[in-house]
């Protein structure tokens, strides 16, 4: 009985069931439950002296992920490790809570357990900026740019989440939304969310609206904080007909406020995700969202970092397209269909 055993009768992915075994936080209580079944049932016992052999070997590559709660890292990190497993490769995933410092985690890893290299799922560039220099081995970094920062074995592959943010503004003001809040995100300028808040800037000004603080509200990637933080914002701008989310979870998170506050999505107030995680088309409404392509996130992160391990290279810069997905969360405001 092998872990392939255990995915295939569980109906999941390997990479799940490693999540699962590992006590990793990121997986649902309802596939913890299906996993952990089928693992009593045949009686399966981990080598936990081979996983710890594997996790110390030299040989293996460094995952680390950026937040507990970010359902797209989950998608990369299945896709990753597929994709490493195919080319021979064994990888190690550590997870951080999404404040930590992943440069610092890196660097101690690096002294601790010398992999041939790292895939940062997130990452903020001012800790890169203060101390990757320190790591010497291929790294690629996912989900933000890195080209500013110039370093020669750090090579960066993301979206273009300002003008998939700016395209979100456009398309809710083309309903007819002129009082649009947004969700989310920590807003230092070295953070993934700055550029989707700097979009929405962007999409104001190019729209004559305003862009007013009081309607927009940063929180953690979480259902739970999204959840507190729409209740705040509701209460502080009761006139919105639109949210915008950066990202899904928080967007599921906000509906779930809304509809506590006795308001309906989209009847009274539409909600626009970020990410396009599964999840989000089995929402209720369907969530309108940004869908990032975890494919082509992976396969082109997983070839540049091998490549890079195979023979030293400049590192390589690049920008995935994306795709503005039209679910059931929006509607024209209420002023507009009566």
């Amino acid at each position: 009985m092998t872990i392939k055993d255990i995915a295939r009768m569980s109906g999941v992915g390997v990479a799940t069931v490693s999540r699962v075994l590992n006590n990793h936080p990121d997986v649902s209580e309802d596939t913890r439950r299906r996993v952990m079944a089928v693992v009593e049932e045949q009686g399966f016992q981990p080598n936990t002296n081979a996983r710890h052999l594997k996790q110390q070997t030299s040989a293996s590559i460094a995952i680390i992920v950026k937040g507990t709660m970010n359902m797209l890292f989950a998608d990369l990190v299945e896709r990753c490790q597929q994709l490493l497993q195919d080319a021979g490769r064994d990888a190690a995933v550590y997870y951080l809570d999404e404040d930590a410092n992943e440069v610092a985690y890196a660097v101690q890893l690096c002294r601790e357990r010398k992999p041939l290299g790292i895939l940062f799922l997130g990452g903020d560039l001012e800790f890169f900026q203060a101390a990757f220099a320190q790591i010497t081995v291929p790294c690629v970094l996912l989900t933000n740019s890195a080209e500013e920062l110039a370093f020669p074995n750090l090579s960066s592959l993301t979206t273009d989440d300002e003008e998939a943010a700016c395209r979100v503004v456009r398309y809710l003001a083309d309903q007819g939304h002129r009082n649009i809040g947004v969700l989310g995100g920590n807003w230092s300028c070295t953070q993934i969310s700055y550029r989707r808040v700097q979009g929405c800037q962007r999409a104001f000004d190019e729209l004559g609206l305003p862009f007013d603080a009081r309607r927009s509200e940063p929180c953690r990637y979480s259902f739970s904080d999204a959840y507190d933080t729409t209740k705040r914002l509701l209460s502080r701008c009761p006139e919105l007909t639109a949210l915008f989310c950066i990202s899904d979870v928080m967007a599921m998170g906000a509906i779930r406020a809304i509809r506590d506050l006795g308001r309906r999505v989209p009847e009274d107030i539409s909600v626009v995700g970020y990410d396009g995680i599964p999840l989000a088309q089995f929402s209720v409404p369907r969530l309108t969202t940004v869908r990032q392509d975890t494919q082509q996130l992976a396969q082109q992160g997983v070839d540049v970092l091998l490549r890079s391990i195979q023979r030293p290279r400049p590192p390589v810069h690049g920008v995935v397209p994306f795709q503005l997905i039209r679910g059931e969360s929006v509607a024209p405001p209420r002023a507009l269909t009566h």
